[in-house]
């Protein structure tokens, strides 16, 4: 099968890398053009566009870039009509995502989501477009399923936290010991974790 991947964000580009890698596993002969980063590239097919000429983050960011945005969007486009994709993957990055799923929809090819969109945080009015313009939505915390399937009435597929797939070969740390080891003693514990933003 010949797949389309959309990711545009280091976040996207790690998911992305794997299920690039589960998509190989199950189909050997994947013919994959994506939109990504480094490690996408590590595990083989052609690289349209790097995910760092894509992060417009803030208003005034994204104001001053609106000519370049609106370029992407059309070579994007250009670019999936002309590979003739069996199937377009959307992994996050819905601004511009969500406008290209539009138009892919329209066009006739199959489009699905995996990771999706933070809708049930806000802007959940975008649910409406992802019914109309997304043929399979792939979530990966449990209560999106509930979020989409008991109040919005669409099936989704729980695919379960990609983070703990790449966390799994880890050593379990003991709580014990390491609250000995750092001197914590019962004091509460804060996980600062940072996403893909600077």
């Amino acid at each position: 099968m010949k797949y389309y991947i959309i990711a545009g964000e280091a976040s996207g580009d790690l998911h992305g890398s794997n299920l690039m890698k589960a998509l190989r596993k199950e189909d050997a002969n994947a013919d994959i053009r994506f939109w990504g980063g480094d490690l996408m590239q590590a595990v083989g097919g052609t690289l349209v566009k790097h995910y760092k000429q894509l992060a417009f983050m803030g208003f005034v960011e994204v104001l001053l870039n609106i000519p370049t945005i609106f370029k992407n969007m059309s070579f994007c486009k250009k670019d999936i009509e002309a590979f003739e994709p069996d199937v377009v993957v959307f992994i996050d990055y819905s601004g511009f995502n969500l406008r290209i799923a539009k138009w892919a929809k329209q066009q006739g090819f199959r489009t699905n989501y995996y990771i999706s969109p933070q809708v049930w945080a806000s802007r959940s009015g975008r649910v409406k477009a992802i019914k109309r313009d997304i043929d399979a939505m792939h979530v990966i915390l449990p209560f999106e399923k509930d979020f989409y399937e008991k109040e919005h009435q669409y099936p989704v597929h729980f695919v379960g936290h990609p983070l703990i797939d790449a966390i799994a070969d880890r050593p379990q740390v003991d709580a014990f010991a390491f609250r000995k080891e750092h001197g914590l003693g019962d004091k509460e514990i804060i996980a600062i974790l940072p996403g893909s933003r600077k």
